[in-house]
């Protein structure tokens, strides 16, 4: 099959957040590099795959132009998620970990509930999952992650989103911000931060393929039978040396245009990191009592909502009075932003951090210098982060080396 024209595909190195109070930020960051991942992937799916279809040839600019295309507002089905980020094992981190990733939208009553949203997602950063997931147009989706005796489920249905984990009869609930004048047709109404239901692998597929020539190469692979479907494989490999993603491939179903499977390989080789896909897909209409939801008696329900002692960050999930640049393009961009006064990179034997917490971070970190001065280098099989001791912050799915040479170049 022929290959498509290059494109070039620029990853977003990802978001951090800052807790309220300021000494937590100095390990909000290292910790943050092990959630990226999470707080990219989201609540979403992984997958089967088994027999090569014979179907027409394509190239790979009418593959790209059939995802494009593809509307697809209704479906429903049973789904895997496997990640494998290379990470220690983040047992005894318990909420303070969740406390320190993905941008919240709750109050600070929302913090330590087992059914907010971003504590789910650093649950994902490891692992295999199986998940339930339906959708009825912008407006109803619904994602259950199935557990041992156990089920947690995110709801958005209109203006509302539930959270709720049976484990600890706990439940999360979240109202549509006002939008100014009436939204798009055909958009999904604006969530409170923190609440963004998962995504799918379409929309993985649409950041994978914002392109411009010179820094990717696509081509289409084999065919494959994904969840009963037959299926298109689209390969992304980036042309830059320095970055540490190998491939991106996506699984696009043959008759919609859907993409069911996404698969990303690390650069440094073995099983990968993120397997996205369905094992089960049905386009047909769920039924509308799918997406009801009324927190069981007994249970603890907190509600979402504006913190009134913290400032509105001018970039998310970035403390305030940072600033965020970038470095290169494509593949190898690097994110550059600077913390708040001395507030860098954590040091051994730190008395602000839980001893697990610190453990935790020692097990990812690399000492380094150079012309930058010193700091530590954080690591996952993608996303790495350089925090220099004077407070910068040095992001992207990139080499320790690129990491390096991006803080000395800013000096």
């Amino acid at each position: 099959m022929a290959p498509n024209d290059s494109a070039q595909t620029t990853d977003e190195a990802g978001a951090f957040v800052s807790h309220r109070r300021s000494k937590t930020v100095r390990y909000v960051v290292p910790v943050a590099v092990a959630g990226v991942a999470a707080a990219t992937i989201g609540l979403v799916p992984a997958l089967a795959a088994n027999g090569s279809p014979d179907l027409p040839k394509t190239t790979a600019q009418e593959l790209i132009e059939k995802i494009a295309a593809s509307d697809t507002q209704q479906l429903s089905g049973s789904v895997k998620i496997t990640t494998d980020l290379g990470l220690p094992s983040l047992a005894g981190l318990g909420g303070a970990a969740g406390g320190a990733l993905a941008p919240r939208g709750g109050g600070d009553d929302a913090k330590g509930s087992s059914a907010d949203p971003s504590t789910k997602a650093l649950e994902l950063s490891s692992g295999t999952h199986t998940l339930r997931v339906a959708a009825d147009g912008p407006d109803k989706q619904r994602v259950s992650i199935l557990e041992n005796a156990a089920e947690y489920s995110l709801i958005h249905n209109g203006d509302q989103v539930w959270g709720y984990d049976s484990a600890t009869n706990q439940a999360f609930h979240a109202t549509r911000q006002a939008p100014k004048g009436d939204a798009p047709k055909g958009k999904a109404p604006q969530l409170p931060k923190g609440t963004e239901l998962p995504t799918t692998p379409k929309e993985f597929a649409e950041q994978a393929l914002k392109a411009s020539a010179g820094t990717t190469s696509v081509s289409v692979g084999d065919t494959a039978q994904i969840a009963g479907r037959d299926a298109y494989t689209l390969v992304i490999k980036p042309k830059q040396a320095g970055s540490t993603v190998d491939s991106v491939k996506v699984a696009v179903d043959a008759k919609t245009g859907t993409p069911l499977k996404f698969t990303l390989a690390p650069s440094g080789g073995g099983k990968a990191v993120l397997d996205v896909g369905f094992t089960k897909v049905d386009f047909g209409k769920p039924a509308a009592s799918t997406f009801d939801f009324k927190a069981p008696k007994g249970a603890k329900v907190t509600e979402s909502g504006p913190r009134k002692d913290q400032p509105k960050p001018a970039v998310p999930g970035v403390p305030s009075g940072g600033g965020v640049k970038v470095i290169g393009k494509g593949w190898t961009s690097i994110a550059e932003l600077k913390l708040p006064a001395g507030e860098g990179a954590p040091a051994a034997g730190s008395k602000d951090l839980p001893k697990e917490a610190q453990g935790f971070l020692d097990s990812l970190g690399d000492k380094v210098s150079g012309k930058f001065g010193s700091g530590t280098v954080f690591h996952t099989r993608v996303v790495n982060a350089l925090m220099t001791e004077d407070g910068r912050v040095y992001v992207g799915a990139v080499t320790k080396d690129a990491l390096v040479k991006a803080a000395d170049s800013a000096k």
